[in-house]
């Protein structure tokens, strides 16, 4: 398996936020890597959530959070050619009709774009284009913090389903 890529111990805020939202990035690759379009399709009931599904999520929540809320760009294929009201998880929802390649390029370019992003911005405490629904700005701090919860929670889901398909257990 790929190598995870390594955490500074005593990093100052910005490396330690950019470092660890890496490294879950990394974790949800490599709980893909190997398997087939099928196996990326597979659920653990009684959840309908896949690994495909979950990868497709996290390139929405990246292209989301860094594209549209903090840069006020509007996204772009293969977001916006659906009618995200009638099914709101869109993205879980039709992970299995890409191939494995397809899913992974859209993942790990949601992410070249996020830290492109993240790099050309100066200060942690830049706000965001957007602002919350109750009119309250977001810095560059926020979404980082909020997108290592995201990968969090969701590297636990992949955990589950990859050990589901293969026995595969660890990050």
């Amino acid at each position: 398996m790929t190598d995870l890529p390594a955490v500074d111990r005593a990093p100052d805020e910005r490396t330690a936020l950019v470092e660890m939202l890496d490294y879950y990035r990394a974790v949800m690759l490599r709980k893909a890597e190997g398997l087939t379009d099928d196996q990326l399709a597979v659920e653990l009931p009684p959840s309908d959530l896949t690994l495909g599904g979950l990868l497709m999520h996290l390139a929405l929540v990246e292209d989301g959070w860094f594209q549209s809320t903090f840069l006020g760009v509007e996204l772009g294929e293969p977001w916006s050619g659906f009618d995200w009201e009638s099914d709101p998880d869109w993205e879980f929802h039709h992970a299995h009709e890409y191939t494995r390649d397809q899913i992974v390029a859209q993942y790990t370019g949601s992410i070249a774009r996020s830290r492109a992003v993240v790099e050309g911005t100066e200060s942690l405490d830049e706000t965001a284009a957007q602002k919350t629904r109750t009119g309250r700005d977001i810095n560059l701090r926020w979404i980082l913090v909020h997108l290592i919860e995201e990968y969090a929670r969701h590297a636990g889901h992949a955990d589950l389903i990859r050990e589901s398909i293969d026995g595969t257990k660890g990050d």
